[in-house]
């Protein structure tokens, strides 16, 4: 993988790739430990769990609804614009939840204002970067290696958020959280360029933002793609937001939270990478089916048996694996059906779909906790719709759409 020679050295393939993945890193890391502040802010709040379970929805759905802007801003005017807006974004909805309050201040904060921070800094627009930078054949890898990034910040940040929290307290957590949003513009410096400026933007087709749009709403695959990210969304936002408050009410130690969300993050990692070298290799469609279909499985496993110590860590390894392995086949099949032109758009629109399954997921769990005393209706509805996120991506087919030879 090399880079054309008339570039600065800071613009180079290898400075955007590792400037991409220390992004994904640390937008990715903070939001992923957001359940650890539910039950300290509650507590000292006295709020509900809806309260704090509206919040996150609110996060997961701006996330969703501000990736698919940001991805045709970055499209078209740059990937450091839509980064340092994001960095002040996520930086300023972290201290307004670090001084609540009201719940109205939470939703504001760490729901509108942290979730638009996460759309701006988050895969869909690093993977774009990276996708304008590498050849057809290195994307899965790449995409797997900005993917396992991002859990790589899971993994860190959930023993690194738990210490700040018996520190600092909850609220100055936040704070040491959000001062560390603002390196995030230093680090996008080499990812400076627009879907004009990538290595394979010569060779690509030439289309406005409209037809790009039409022409994915009109293409099967594509709308096949987009209700299956959903369910990928409403499993892992759940159980980001409230597995560590589901471990404490099975009457596990609150170190269990922090063991199980370590251990997603860490085997997220393995998870991202393989599905990255997998995607290369095999059929992107059935690698998605067979994960969607290994969740719910794992799922009806963790349910069924004995809840203990021992499951608690079994099932967050399994999750682990299966966690963001989505991510890199689902990317790299919006780039074989349409190229990288519109990535960022057309992406994110997918994203946007995986989101609004976040709200819901993150939403149900707070409001029916409140009613029914137990998280177990929405982990069923998971279980259901893995299997029919399986079901939708086994047609999907892989190849570029067909498109009538333009003549000059």
């Amino acid at each position: 993988m090399t880079d054309t020679p008339e570039r600065p050295f800071y613009r180079s393939l290898p400075f955007i790739i590792v400037g991409g993945c220390l992004i994904a890193m640390i937008t990715f890391g903070p939001r992923s430990s957001m359940g650890f502040f539910q039950i300290p802010l509650l507590e000292e709040k006295g709020w509900d769990r809806t309260t704090f379970g509206l919040a996150m929805a609110l996060q997961n759905l701006f996330w969703g609804l501000s990736q698919p802007l940001f991805g045709a801003i970055a499209d078209k005017y740059g990937t450091w614009r839509v980064m340092f807006i994001g960095a002040l974004c996520y930086a300023s909805g972290l201290m307004i939840m670090s001084v609540s309050a009201t719940p109205l201040w939470l939703h504001i904060g760490g729901g509108i204002l942290v979730g638009t921070g996460v759309g701006a800094g988050s895969f869909g627009i690093v993977l774009a970067a990276f996708a304008r930078n590498v050849l057809p054949s290195q994307r899965s890898f790449v995409f797997g290696l900005g993917t396992a990034a991002g859990s790589a910040g899971m993994f860190l940040f959930a023993p690194l958020t738990q210490q700040l929290i018996a520190a600092y307290g909850w609220s100055d957590a936040l704070v040491w959280l959000a001062v560390m949003m603002l390196v995030i513009p230093l680090l996008a410096i080499p990812l400076v360029g627009n879907s004009d400026s990538g290595k394979v933007s010569a060779t690509e087709y030439q289309q406005t933002m409209g037809e790009a749009l039409v022409e994915a709403f009109r293409t099967r695959g594509y709308l096949l793609l987009t209700a299956g990210f959903f369910v990928c969304g409403f499993q892992v936002a759940f159980i980001t937001a409230h597995f560590p408050a589901y471990i404490i009410d099975i009457g596990l130690d609150t170190s269990w939270a922090v063991v199980a969300i370590s251990l997603i993050g860490f085997f997220n990692i393995i998870g991202s990478l393989a599905s990255g070298v997998l995607g290369q290799k095999y059929s992107k469609p059935y690698l998605l089916s067979w994960i969607y279909i290994c969740r719910s499985v794992a799922v009806t496993a963790f349910l069924l048996l004995p809840q203990t110590g021992l499951s608690v860590t079994i099932f967050s390894i399994i999750m682990g694996l299966l966690w963001l392995s989505t991510v890199a086949p689902t990317n790299g099949l919006v780039a074989v059906m349409f190229g990288t032109r519109h990535m960022g758009l057309l992406g994110g629109l997918v994203f946007f779909s995986h989101q609004i399954g976040s709200f819901l997921g993150v939403w149900m769990g707070g409001y029916l906790y409140d009613i029914l005393g137990s998280f177990d209706v929405v982990w069923w509805l998971g279980v259901a719709l893995g299997v029919f996120a399986a079901i939708v991506h086994w047609p999907i087919r892989e190849q570029a759409v067909e498109r009538e030879v333009q003549t000059t």
